[in-house]
Formats: C-alpha cells, structure tokens, sequence
C-alpha cells in the first residue's frame, strides 16, 4: 500500500469527495491501523487527524461456505462517531471493538454479533462461527 495513493484519498474525502477504498484486513479497527501504520512514524499523528475528521465509515466482511448454498457475508461496521473520532486521533485504536459493541443503535454491529446473526437463523454452522470470529469466547456468550 503506498503511502502517496492513501495520502491522496484522505485528502480527496477531506475536501468533500466520496472515496472508496478495499484492504485486506480482518476488522474495522485493523483497517485503520493499517492505514495510520502505513506511514513513518513522525506523520501518523497527521494522518490519525485527517482520518478522524473525514472518515464516514468501514465495513469489514468475511465471505462464509454457507450451510445450505454459496457464501454469505458476516460482517463488521463502524461508523465514525464522535468517540470513535477520539480513539483514532488518540491513537487507541485498541478500544474501536468496545465502541462497535456499544454503538449498535448508531447502526454499528461487530463481527461477533453479524456471526451470531447467521448462526441463529441456520446459515452457518456454530463450527463455522466459532473459526471466523476474532473472539470466540464473546462469540460463544451472545449465540
């Protein structure tokens, strides 16, 4: 991922432009550390500021062999909010998880919470849940 090309984008959504990007990781919070990572260390900060102002939202899926046919999506989203704004500026990005699981009447769900959606209307397996989610001890607790 170069750092030009997210440079490029975070100032385009900062100016009002609708951007669409896809990386390859496992959860919201894991996007945003990739992107902020990404870049040397003496411009994070920067880059944690401009994101915390112009994100709108992630959504982080994983596609699933479905019990019955083809794949469905489980998947994660979050919605930048004043506290999530505050997490990524402050470089806590470890707390998003906590802020997704609380936020699910701003619209967030969390991983473990789509999964426990598929498992509970017989689209996946427990077995299946249990593999994908990032904490199945939590998973196990609300299925």
């Amino acid at each position: 991922m170069k750092t030009e090309t997210i440079a490029a984008a975070v100032t385009a959504a900062e100016t009002g432009h609708l951007v669409f990007a896809t990386l390859h990781t496992n959860s919201a919070a894991q996007t945003i550390h990739r992107i902020v990572d990404s870049f040397e260390g003496s411009q994070q900060s920067q880059i944690r500021a401009q994101l915390a102002a112009s994100l709108v939202g992630v959504i982080s899926q994983r596609l699933i062999d479905s019990d019955s046919n083809g794949v469905v999506p489980a998947c994660e989203i979050l919605f930048n909010s004043p506290a999530i704004a505050n997490v990524i500026r402050e470089n806590k990005i470890y707390e998003i998880p906590l802020i997704i699981d609380t936020s699910i009447e701003a619209g967030m769900i969390s991983l473990n919470r789509s999964l426990a959606e598929l498992i509970k209307s017989g689209k996946i397996s427990i077995e299946k849940g249990l593999k994908f989610s990032n904490n199945p001890k939590e998973l196990k607790k609300i299925i």
